[in-house]
């Protein structure tokens, strides 16, 4: 018998039409509200829990923030010493946060490439496990039960809206529509100017390595998507769209006002949409926004970043 998941099943709240531009309703599944503070308790969770299955006694992973608490939460609900590689655009509070978890922090690089293949050569070198924050099958796995749960509970939706980073999301997503028969329904995909590294790719015709992060939205900080996820609009439906950082901002702003929670500006891009691209949902009747949520937030940091963007 499979261990039960690390994740929990989160709500699924409604949105009325007149909360955004396009005047549509909206499904908005919470997973800010997971134990982690993010989605990426889905796939990291499962990943870790495969590693430890396989006997693995030690994990690194590489992160900006949320993979790296994703996996400290998972190490310890499963009895497993984990280290966090971040780079040096971390911020304090946020490696504190990820410490606080319980893993060890350690900080190596300027971008999350050169965290990334420290963390890699430091479990290769001591024989742990490396989990990735985005590009593993396993992973996408565990990020599709988020359309598993829409489904379950009934919800009728012709779209998904989600953030971009590297693009274990969307390719998790993508999974669970699949598995759930609904490989008709698009994906639109958000990331914000500055670090759209999705989109500069869908526009190059090949893979590209952005050469830096601009965006404040750090959390979307992967200066290249996997392989797996550039290759994904040839097999299913997926719109690439942009919105800026002080557009993030303000619909973080706006979703803290209307529901009192808390969300990063990567969060904040998939709920722009809405507002931003509002005739891109005309042709929609209901929009399913994954509310991915992020640690690195503060009501104080989003009203010092909305000051710094007007």
């Amino acid at each position: 018998m499979p261990a039960p998941a690390l994740h929990i099943d989160t709500p699924l709240f409604r949105a009325p039409e007149a909360y955004s531009e396009s005047g549509r309703p909206l499904w908005l599944k919470l997973d800010a509200l997971q134990p982690s503070g993010s989605f990426k308790l889905r796939g990291v969770g499962r990943l870790c829990q495969h590693a430890v299955e396989k006997g693995a006694r030690e994990i690194f992973c590489a992160s900006g923030g949320n993979a790296g608490i994703a996996a400290a939460y998972a190490g310890r609900a499963l009895g497993v010493p984990v280290t966090i590689v971040v780079p040096e655009t971390t911020s304090v509070e946020v490696r504190l946060l990820i410490a606080a978890t319980g893993a060890a922090v350690l900080v190596h690089g300027s971008v999350f490439d050169a965290a990334n293949a420290h963390a890699i050569a430091l479990a290769e070198t001591r024989k742990a496990a490396y989990v990735h924050p985005f590009d593993h099958p396993l992973l996408w796995e565990g990020h599709g039960t988020l359309i598993d749960e829409v489904v379950a509970k009934g919800a009728e939706f012709d779209c998904v809206i989600a953030s971009v980073g590297g693009g274990g999301l969307m390719a998790g997503i993508v999974e669970g529509l699949r598995r759930n028969g609904l490989s008709h329904v698009p994906v639109i995909a958000v990331e914000t100017e500055g670090a759209a590294s999705l989109n500069a790719a869908i526009v190059a015709g090949e893979r590209v390595t952005l050469p830096a992060i601009t965006s404040i939205a750090n959390s979307l900080g992967a200066r290249q998507v996997a392989q797996h996820v550039f290759e994904l609009p040839n097999s299913h439906p997926i719109e690439s769209v942009t919105v800026s950082d002080a557009q993030a901002v303000a619909a973080c702003l706006k979703f803290a006002d209307a529901y009192r929670i808390l969300v990063e500006p990567a969060c904040g891009a998939a709920l722009a949409v809405a507002d931003v691209h509002a005739g891109l949902l005309s042709r929609f009747r209901n929009p399913l926004i994954e509310v991915c949520g992020g640690i690195g937030v503060s009501l104080a940091k989003l009203k010092a970043w909305q000051e710094t963007l007007v």
